[in-house]
Parts: C-alpha cells; structure tokens; sequence
C-alpha cells in the first residue's frame, strides 16, 4: 500500500511528466500564430485625422527614403518601361481617355506583372507626407524634394488629388523661401500651364500663369495656340515632341483634339487612305473601331468615311 508520501510523489511525477507535452503543445499552437507583419508605408496615419507622429522632421525624412525605396524597387521589378507604364494606367478609371527634372517616363506596352495595390500604397504614403510637410509649414531643402518627388510620381499616376497641392505647395509656398533652380522652375510652371490648358480646360489661367512667371517654352506656347484654335495637327505634333511628363497632362485633353479631327474629315472626305486616317487621329485603325468609328475599311486599305448620296 502506498504511503501518503508515496502517492504526493506518484501523483507530481505523473504531473511533472505530463507537463513538458503540455507546454510543447501550447508552444506549438502559439508559434502557429505568427504575427502579421505590418507595412512600414502604413505606419503612420494621415495628419489631417490627427496624426501626430509625423510632426517629427526625423520620422517624415525617414518615411520619406521608404517611399522612394518602395517605389524604386516598384519600378525595377517591372519586365521592362512598357510594363511599368501599364500599371501607371492601371490606376485610371477605364474610360479615363480614349487613346494612346530627373526621371524619365516610360512607354506604353505589355501587361504586367506586380500588384497595383502596391503603387497605391505608394500614392498613399506620399499624402501621409505630404500633410505633415504642410501641417509643420516646412519650406526648406527636404520640403523640395518631396514635392519633386511627389509631383512627378503622381503625373505618371494622374493622382490629381496628390500632383495639385503638392505643385501648389512647391510653387507658391517652398519656391518664394527657397528658390527653385532657374531649369526647375521652367520645369514645374510648365506643368501648371500644361494642367490649367489641358487637365481643367482654363486657357485664360494658363495664360496669366505663363505671364506671371514670364515663362516661354515655344512647344507649349504651340500647345496652347492649338486648344485655341482647334489645331489638332499641330497639337499631335507637340505632344510627340515635349518630354513625357508634358505629354501625360496632354493626354487629358487629347479626346476632344481627336474627335474633333475626325470630325473635320468626316465633313471634309469621302474616302481617306487608312494610314493618313490613323495619322491624323494619331491612334490605330483597331482602336478607333473601339472607340466607336463607324467607317468602313476596304480590302484596299481604303476607309470609307461616307458614301455619296444616290441622285
């Protein structure tokens, strides 16, 4: 018969062997839980919801290389610079438009690859700094470059909602306390014109815009001469000649100036040969039979653009 001692000892061996399984079982369920990483983009909340974090010059400077990182590598994982100009495009709005500093923009091509949820994310961040730039009404070297940086990725973007104050801020708040550079200067008034003429249809403003700053560019001095004027010959010569940034903000526009033409040629012509068609409408046969062009297109690659009235 076992003793009173006995069993105590019985009883907390058969409790000390039950509790390594016990433990190695809890362990187990725990390490099954692993914790969700957090984005280093979404750390921060947006100061216009009461983040304050961002307050601190170190941490916007610091967020500020993580954007750029993020996009860096976001760019670099693409196959080539049609790819990554896909994903640009893949943030518009699918009826966006009908038709075809330091960092160049790339051409349009291939489907891609990567997520557009992380070019969002990247838009995004760039508000998050951008509020906290204006909240703590920084104006100096570091407040310029972000703008830069902001600007020319939201062109790519058309994030009008993060290009317009940023250009805004740049121009109006930065550039009187911190000179911009003679060549940068040209280079974002240039975008502001471009966006007044093309993106909100004021010529009127583009033109006190262009007075103000006592700007002259002849190509968007041409660009604007054409929205005036109809002049959509001159207008697809300018967008193939200004540099790419100029040539998105152009896009905004680029419908009216094409539907327009075909307008003329309808009015103008019965027939047309199909390259000439194309290349006054600056856009191929098969997508303007997508856009809606009713014409006819023979074996002869002749387009039919109407057919005379029977006598």
């Amino acid at each position: 018969m076992l003793s009173f001692h006995d069993h105590r000892g019985s009883a907390m061996k058969t409790s000390d062997q039950m509790r390594p399984s016990s433990r190695r079982a809890a362990s187990g369920a725990w390490n099954r839980l692993k914790p969700v990483r957090e984005d280093a983009l979404d750390i921060y909340g947006l100061p216009s919801k009461g983040e304050t974090r961002l307050n601190d010059f170190k941490n916007q400077e610091a967020y500020y290389n993580r954007i750029v990182e993020r996009y860096m590598k976001f760019c670099a994982s693409s196959s080539n610079g049609d790819d990554l100009a896909r994903q640009f495009a893949a943030l518009l709005p699918h009826d966006f438009f009908l038709g075809a500093s330091d960092a160049k923009p790339p051409p349009i091509s291939q489907p891609s690859n990567h997520p557009v949820g992380e070019l969002s994310a990247i838009i995004a961040a760039l508000r998050r700094l951008r509020e906290a730039i204006t909240a703590t009404a920084r104006k100096d070297q570091f407040a310029m470059r972000a703008y830069i940086f902001n600007i020319h990725a939201a062109i790519l973007c058309r994030d009008w909602e993060s290009y317009s104050p940023a250009l805004v801020s740049l121009l109006g708040v930065v550039h009187p306390q911190n000179p911009l550079s003679e060549q940068a200067l040209h280079e974002y008034v240039g975008y502001m014109i471009l966006d007044l003429a093309c993106r909100q249809g004021d010529i009127e403003a583009a033109h006190r815009i262009r007075l103000r700053y006592q700007y002259k560019d002849r190509r968007v001095e041409l660009v604007l001469k054409a929205l005036v004027a109809d002049n959509w010959v001159i207008f697809w010569k300018m967008k193939k000649a200004v540099d790419g940034y100029q040539r998105r903000l152009m896009e905004f526009t680029e419908l009216r100036m094409r539907i327009h033409a075909l307008k003329c040629l309808g009015v103008g012509y019965l027939s047309a040969d199909r390259m000439w068609v194309e290349a006054c409408a600056d856009r191929n046969w098969a997508d303007l039979i997508k856009d809606g062009v009713g014409w006819e297109l023979t074996e002869f690659d002749r387009v039919i653009i109407k057919r005379p009235k029977a006598k």
